[in-house]
């Protein structure tokens, strides 16, 4: 079972206090990378440093919050159109498309993997692309432009809905992360160092799962869930295509409290539940 943070227990009972008005999440995306190794697929994790202010010394998938700009439009599109995404995701049009650019320049930043090509039957070369990803890390750098600029499109075909998570309303920082899976493009290759981490790693499902549970890899919820429900999966293209047809449903942790006791349960992943006593200080 997974410990309760030290700051939970406060923020919880604040909450059904009424006194803790919980932060808007912000709208983020991020992306399993798959790649078929000698026993099945594996996939893509960055530790994140120690250093960072959320999820630090924690490992996760490339991602991160969605850009006003990437709703924008005004570049080649192939795949999908953002309606037909709108359905997939349960949300609007101009949402469905600044969720699945965010997840592909996600993946371009700090994965340095780029689903998109010249036309919708190809991806990109592979070339030193360390510029274009450090504009667009400082946010010098529109991923409409640059997709623009070096005559690209995206490709949403490659990737695959897969889950919605949302940050529980009693933490401080809050996210609606929508999951994607993709398979890595051929020739491609993804970046062995990464800004926001010490280190990243192509790791099976069955080990990052038996490493979880060992304490050996420290992780959120959603990051260890999505690898529980890879195992089963035999290659990168299974993932993808058991991927299209998976129902998106946001997934909210919900505290109950009940004198010293508290308990967080994730509907449906009962698994991730955590409780215990905790006096109020």
């Amino acid at each position: 079972m997974m410990s309760m943070p030290p700051s939970w227990p406060a923020r919880i009972r604040a909450l059904a206090a009424g006194e803790l008005t919980p932060p808007v999440p912000k709208q983020s995306a991020t992306v399993v990378l798959l790649r078929d190794g000698a026993e099945g697929p594996e996939a893509y994790l960055l530790r994140r440093r120690t250093s960072m202010a959320f999820a630090a010394g924690q490992y996760a998938y490339p991602g991160g919050g969605v850009d006003p700009r990437d709703a924008e439009g005004g570049y080649g599109w192939a795949g999908p159109s953002p309606a037909e995404w709108a359905e997939r995701l349960g949300t609007d049009e101009p949402t469905a498309r600044a969720v699945v650019c965010a997840a592909v320049r996600e993946t371009f930043e700090e994965a340095g993997v780029l689903l998109a090509g010249p036309d919708a039957s190809r991806t990109a070369d592979p070339r030193d692309w360390s510029k274009e990803r450090a504009a667009m890390e400082r946010h010098e750098l529109a991923f409409a432009d640059f997709l623009s600029a070096n005559g690209l499109v995206l490709r949403s075909d490659l990737l695959a809905p897969w889950a919605r998570w949302v940050t529980p309303e009693f933490e401080e920082r809050r996210f609606d992360t929508w999951f994607f899976v993709a398979a890595m493009p051929p020739g491609q290759l993804a970046a062995e160092t990464v800004g926001e981490a010490d280190r990243v790693a192509w790791l099976p499902p069955a080990e990052v799962v038996e490493g979880y549970a060992e304490g050996r890899y420290r992780m959120m919820p959603p990051t260890v869930t999505v690898q529980r429900e890879l195992l089963t999966v035999r290659s990168a293209a299974e993932a993808v295509a058991a991927g299209a047809d998976r129902k998106v449903v946001p997934v909210l942790g919900r505290a109950e409290t009940s004198g010293d006791r508290l308990t967080v349960r994730w509907p449906g992943y009962e698994e991730l539940t955590i409780e215990g006593i905790f006096p109020p200080e």
